[in-house]
């Protein structure tokens, strides 16, 4: 068996649990790791050229054309990684991970990202290894994977990064609260003793969890005509604007259909009774989706579950948790939310 991008592997994925689990819990121990908020890449390398797909097997080769110079160059032998494509950015002393800027990567025009590798290069942080100099390494348990890839990238120099790792979890814990300063996103929890399995759960990732109370400003119809589809959702800044922050969607059928009679008083109409619609910003993933939303009387009130932000945007679709009838719109600020403490990227990568 040999791993190429003409048949590209699915990356090993993590299940969600609320706190970073005990060694003793995991037979054969865990490795710690911080949590990349990037794109999830496999990278293959021949020997000679370089191609990059993305965790649902998209290829990503032509957008990142700094870092295929990069590992084509720097990568002693023919291999396969597991790793994340991430973007820094900020003041020095300052770093940070920079989703949005990241996002501008995936560009359709190629002088457009010509100009981009420039101006905002990426990097790529490896954390597993999968073939190295045709040993597939998939059957081999992640304490050897891992060893194979300190001794890869042992002189590896930016953009080109291996992942932090540690096998203390006080030491992880702390990288929970430190590292989110630095635009980091949890931490993966990995069972030394595990093979590599693609497409399945078989790491833990502990995200933060927090809540905030939002104004509900409007709603988006199912994209089956009928019932809500998703939620949007509001906070008051210094001016007493009301700002959208992002929405939420998983919804029962049931449940859709009964939320648009629910919230029907609440919905806003012109002077002829028809009714108004309000329209998000249009991005580059937005293609020709239809962003207009029914815009509702800013009344009720939403408990809702958020890992963090982006900017003034929750960088996630929330999770709706309850009504909050107790709260009136206009104490539902950005003040609420809980900023985390600055932390230089520098700090983190290696």
């Amino acid at each position: 068996m040999h791993l190429d991008s003409a048949s590209p592997i699915s990356p090993m994925l993590a299940k969600a649990v609320d706190g970073i689990p005990e060694p003793s819990k995991v037979e054969g121990g865990l490795l710690y790791e911080p949590k990349w908020d990037g794109f999830r890449a496999i990278v293959y390398f021949d020997g000679t050229d370089v191609e990059v797909t993305s965790r649902g097997s998209k290829p990503l080769t032509r957008y990142f054309p700094e870092l295929v110079d990069a590992l084509a160059t720097q990568l002693p032998v023919a291999c396969v990684l597991d790793g994340e494509i991430v973007l820094r950015s900020g003041a020095a002393g300052r770093e940070h991970l920079d989703w949005e800027a990241l996002s501008q990567r995936i560009h359709p025009a190629a002088t457009r990202i010509a100009s981009l590798s420039v101006e905002t290069p990426a990097s790529f942080v490896a954390f597993d290894l999968l073939e190295a100099d045709d040993r597939m390494l998939l059957d081999q348990p992640f304490s050897v994977r891992r060893e194979a890839l300190e001794i890869l990238l042992s002189d590896a120099v930016a953009p080109l990064h291996i992942t932090q790792a540690t096998r203390d979890v006080e030491t992880a814990r702390r990288w929970l609260v430190e590292f989110e300063g630095a635009g980091l996103d949890g931490v993966i929890s990995k069972p030394l003793d595990a093979s590599y399995s693609p497409g399945k759960r078989v790491m833990f990732k502990t995200k933060h969890s927090r809540t905030a109370d939002v104004v509900l400003l409007g709603y988006r119809v199912h994209k089956s005509g009928s019932g809500l589809g998703s939620m949007l959702f509001g906070l008051y800044d210094a001016d007493g604007e009301l700002r959208n922050v992002g929405g939420a969607s998983a919804f029962s059928d049931a449940r859709r259909l009964a939320l648009v009679d629910e919230l029907a008083p609440l919905v806003v109409t012109d002077a002829e009774g028809n009714t108004v619609k309000g329209a998000t910003e249009r991005s580059r993933f937005s293609g020709g989706k239809d962003v207009s939303f029914v815009a509702l009387e800013p009344a009720r009130i939403v408990e809702v579950r958020y890992d963090q932000m982006e900017g003034s945007r929750f960088r996630h679709t929330v999770q709706f948790d309850r009504w909050r009838p107790d709260r009136e719109a206009t104490s539902c600020t950005f003040d609420q939310l809980e900023r985390p403490i600055a932390y230089d990227l520098n700090e983190v990568l290696l």
